[in-house]
């Protein structure tokens, strides 16, 4: 519901979602210690090509090119950068879905190595959100690597997205420097910018992870191996490894053997009618099946 407010004798509309979304975002800016914005300037975007490559490393394919960048802000598409003083620590990229589905596309989102731990990755998706509630976009979606714990915790339990389809090697063979070469394969999650749930983890409050499960489908064994186990029960828990970007230049076979079991233990009980209700801080996705 908006509410109307006097300015200079115009009658405004303002919408509180909206309001209380641009509140969250300024407090997490001010929290992670840095001022977050939108991107035009030429300069300023190849800043941000600069910034991916030092965080994916700068090889034969680019994440993105600056001129990617300035069609996508011509067309009023989203680029917003967080900066500490003059320097680009975080940047985030995203761009329309088609019209009938009322939606942002976050292709791509990064922070330096020195801004990692401080809340830049949170101060940047909050003014994601808010921009694109003031467009009147309901949501956005994104996909993520289900291997890496943290993205896990991070989109699930923290901004509180819904993990909606996974997707077997979305990309095909990614060779940066921390996908190493291995399969993409993608969650792909959707952010109700106004669900209550969603809301509440803007102001601080992660959503609740309960699992009340009893069956590990996929465990880890002492020597950090993945462990297939039975998946019959109305919850079933799927584990994924501690550190597998270290797992890919340490003992990269054994990442291999991680993404194969996750697929065909996640993958297959989300194809199933299985719902990821929660992640577990301690590596644990939670399913839930209607029996």
């Amino acid at each position: 519901m908006t509410r109307a407010e006097d300015q200079g004798g115009l009658r405004v509309l303002a919408d509180p979602v909206q309001d209380r979304a641009t509140a969250a975002a300024e407090a997490a800016a001010l929290s992670a210690g840095v001022v977050v914005r939108e991107i035009w300037d030429l300069t300023e975007l190849e800043g941000v090509v600069r910034l991916y490559g030092a965080i994916w490393g700068n090889g034969t394919n680019p994440q993105v090119t600056v001129e990617l960048l300035r069609a996508l802000t011509k067309a009023g598409n989203y680029v917003g950068g967080a900066f500490d003083g003059g320097r680009l620590v975080g940047a985030c990229v995203g761009f329309f879905h088609a019209p009938a589905e009322d939606a942002l596309h976050s292709h791509i989102a990064g922070v330096s190595r020195d801004g990692i731990g401080r809340g830049v990755g949170f101060a940047l998706k909050l003014h994601q959100r808010a921009w694109a509630l003031r467009r009147g976009v309901s949501e956005v979606a994104w996909t993520f690597d289900p291997l890496i714990r943290r993205n896990a915790y991070f989109n699930l339990v923290k901004l509180g997205a819904r993990a909606d389809e996974y997707l077997p090697n979305f990309y095909g063979a990614m060779t940066d420097a921390i996908n190493g070469g291995d399969d993409s394969d993608r969650l792909l999650v959707r952010w109700r910018l106004a669900d209550p749930a969603v809301t509440a983890a803007c102001d601080g409050t992660p959503v609740a992870v309960g699992t009340g499960a009893t069956v590990v489908a996929l465990g880890i064994s002492a020597a950090g191996a993945p462990v297939v186990g039975p998946a019959d029960d109305a919850t079933c828990l799927v584990a994924v490894p501690s550190d597998v970007e270290a797992l890919r230049v340490r003992e990269p076979a054994l990442a291999r053997q991680w993404r194969t079991a996750v697929r065909d233990t996640l993958g297959v009980l989300l194809a199933d009618g299985g719902r990821i209700t929660g992640f577990d801080r301690a590596g644990w996705y939670v399913v839930r099946r209607e029996q």
